[in-house]
Order: C-alpha cells, then sequence, then structure tokens
C-alpha cells in the first residue's frame, strides 16, 4: 500500500498538472530525443505529450534517460498531423509551433494561458510543412551564436517554463484544473503504478 506521504505526493502534483496546456511533437525519430522531452514534461507539469510519427512501431523511450516519466503522463501517437491536430483545433486549443522562418515572433510575445498545444519538430527537420498548416503562430528561441538550433529537450523546456510563468503569476496553479472525474482516474491510476513499482523493487 502506498505511505501516506506518497498519496500526498500523488495529490500535490495532480492538483498542479495543467490539462489545457499540451505538447506535441511532430515526427519524432530518435528515440533519445523523446525520452528527453518526457523528462521535462512531467517536471513542467505537462500531463498529455502527442507523439506524431508515421512508424508509431519504432518508438521505443529509453527509461534511463526518460526516468520512466512516462509513467506520469497520459501518451498518445498518431500517424498524421491532421489525426492530431485537427480535434484539438476544433476543441478550442492554439497551436503554437516551434519554427526558424522569417514570420515567427518570440516565444515571450506568446500568451500561452489559453488552452494551448505547443508543437515542436525534429532537431534535423523542424515541424513538418504538414504540421504547420495548423499552426496559428510560429515561434522561435532567440539564439545569439553560430549554431542556430538546441537539443529538443532544451527548447522544450525553454517555452514550457515561459508558459508556466506566466499562468502560476495569473494564479492557474491555486486551483485544481483537473475535473473531479479525471483527477480521480489519474489518482488511481498513479497509486496503482507506484505500488506495482513497490513490489518490483
Amino acid at each position: 500500500m502506498p505511505t501516506l506521504q506518497r498519496i500526498a505526493r500523488v495529490e500535490q502534483v495532480l492538483s498542479r498538472r495543467q490539462p489545457d496546456l499540451r505538447v506535441v511533437i511532430d515526427h519524432v525519430t530518435i528515440a533519445h530525443n523523446a525520452s528527453a522531452v518526457l523528462r521535462t514534461c512531467d517536471a513542467a507539469g505537462i500531463l498529455y505529450v502527442d507523439l506524431i510519427a508515421p512508424n508509431p512501431e519504432a518508438i521505443q523511450f529509453n527509461r534511463a534517460i526518460s526516468t520512466r516519466a512516462d509513467k506520469w503522463l497520459e501518451i498518445a501517437i498518431y500517424k498524421t498531423p491532421e489525426e492530431c491536430l485537427k480535434p484539438l483545433k476544433e476543441r478550442g486549443f492554439q497551436i503554437i509551433a516551434t519554427h526558424l522562418g522569417s514570420d515567427s515572433i518570440s516565444f515571450r510575445e506568446v500568451d500561452y494561458r489559453p488552452p494551448t498545444v505547443l508543437l515542436f519538430g525534429s532537431e534535423a527537420e523542424g515541424v513538418t510543412p504538414e504540421a504547420l498548416l495548423w499552426a496559428d503562430k510560429k515561434i522561435k528561441i532567440p539564439m545569439l551564436g553560430m549554431v542556430q538550433s538546441l537539443n529538443l529537450s532544451v527548447s522544450v523546456g525553454i517555452i514550457l517554463y515561459e508558459a508556466l510563468r506566466q499562468r502560476e503569476a495569473s494564479g492557474y496553479f491555486q486551483e485544481r484544473k483537473l475535473s473531479p472525474e479525471e483527477y480521480e482516474r489519474l489518482r488511481r491510476k498513479w497509486l496503482r503504478l507506484n505500488e506495482q513499482s513497490e513490489v518490483k523493487d
């Protein structure tokens, strides 16, 4: 059975999860990068992570890198950008894509308080043209060096923590954002995962 301290920890973390701030990774091909992103998302209070991958069977998370953060995330895999992004757009999410283009603005100029999807691409190719069609805004991280790119998980972390800074300043963490039904479902799931982990250990 989980200890009282563990139960309190699960309830505290769940109460701060931001279900209307989602991360989508477009055409991730390197499992190392995907695993590092999961670790960053969990640390930043993200609950939902979607992967767009034409060959989903090729994705194998590295638990040594993710530190098993995938256990605490709701992960879905889609084969096409439309399959992933269209339903979110219809639900009222703004889609903010990272993109090194002339029409991109600084990531600090975006309001991340409304329901938001943060769309990232692979380190090699960036967000695909098919996925960019769904973007409401395109953003970039200013860089001062010769190399105009960052590690994927670093980029995710920089932008996520700007979003969380805005939300914290607006009091988003003072009240639980999960519905009572979703909170209870995840609470039971997380405590069960914790119990299974203790048995294995």
